[in-house]
């Protein structure tokens, strides 16, 4: 058991690294500035992601070290926000494989002309991903994915358009997962590593995103942590400005 924990921190620790070295070498700089752009035009940052890469989305929207201008899309809005039944939540197949619900989801967003989105997708194809960014792309944002490219080049797109998430994108970040996103092999693969990955991906550009705001002489709009004194007064006085085009949902 002690080996294999061993492997996978280093299949882990070997992912990071590389993260880290092609933010060094700049290869996150088109998103940071892109995304700058946006905080410093007043804008908001739409995070998605659906199943476990809902998670990427969460670390980029409303959590304590994060941007304040940024507004977390869950399929569920289709039900908080929009017309469908709960049922829908836990039909087959899945929400998230509906090439339609794209459209009906992207309604539901408050969005200015400024916003940007990101979305995440290990497998990148399939079709409330797709129709998310390309309704996105269609209304004139700016669309950045985080994704498996190893995993999306080997698996067939759901959506009619026939595309995967990489070939809608303004700019695609590479999660480093492998073809089917576990890393140790056995009778049955486990150890996926795309949400670490992606987490890791989330801060980094969170850190770029306040780094250049600052160089440019903006103070960055970041939450406080709500659970140490005046975080809360401080979150609301920001939160204020931006009003319902940020969502925050138990």
């Amino acid at each position: 058991m002690t080996e294999r924990i061993v492997e996978f921190h280093d299949e882990v620790a070997r992912r990071l690294a590389q993260l880290t070295c092609t933010a060094e070498e700049g290869g996150f700089d088109a998103a940071i500035e892109l995304l700058s752009e946006t905080v410093a035009a007043d804008g908001v940052i739409h995070a998605f992601g659906t199943g476990h890469s809902e998670a990427f989305a969460m670390e980029i929207a409303g959590r304590a070290g994060g941007l304040i201008p940024t507004n977390k899309v869950a399929l569920r809005d289709v039900v908080i926000r929009g017309n469908r039944d709960v049922s829908a939540l836990t039909g087959f197949p899945p929400l998230e494989r509906d090439p339609e619900i794209g459209d009906e989801l992207f309604s539901t967003i408050l969005r200015e002309p400024q916003d940007a989105f990101i979305i995440a997708s290990n497998s990148g194809v399939n079709g409330s991903i797709v129709g998310m960014a390309l309704r996105a792309k269609a209304a004139g944002h700016p669309v950045i994915a985080v994704t498996s490219l190893q995993h999306t080049s080997r698996v067939t797109p759901t959506h009619p358009s026939g595309k995967r998430l990489s070939e809608i994108a303004d700019i695609v970040i590479d999660n480093l997962a492998p073809y089917g996103d576990a890393v140790l092999s056995g009778s049955t693969p486990v150890g996926a590593v795309s949400s670490i990955t992606s987490a890791f991906i989330a801060q980094l550009l969170t850190v770029g995103i306040s780094e250049r705001l600052e160089r440019a002489g903006q103070a960055p709009p970041v939450f406080l942590s709500a659970n140490i004194p005046g975080g809360d007064e401080h979150n609301r006085r920001h939160e204020t400005h931006y009003g319902e085009r940020i969502r925050r949902i138990a």
